[in-house]
């Protein structure tokens, strides 16, 4: 009775992707004030993610830490 998988579409994710993009260009040209929206969360993004990655490269799980 378990449900069959479903294939996944690499197309409808490229799709979705891609209309993403075209909305960010649309509103970048369009609103000059997306402009700084999004410089500075993708500035806020890259930090955090330095930091996480410096995080766990320094602090590794190690296998007690994992619930199992």
């Amino acid at each position: 009775m378990d449900p069959e998988p479903q294939e996944r579409s690499y197309l409808r994710g490229a799709a979705g992707l891609i209309a993403v993009l075209a909305v960010v260009v649309i509103l970048l040209l369009w609103l000059p004030a997306y402009r700084w929206f999004l410089l500075i969360s993708t500035g806020i993004g890259v930090l955090v993610a330095g930091t996480l990655y410096l995080w766990h490269h320094f602090k590794p799980l190690k296998e007690e830490d994992i619930d199992g």
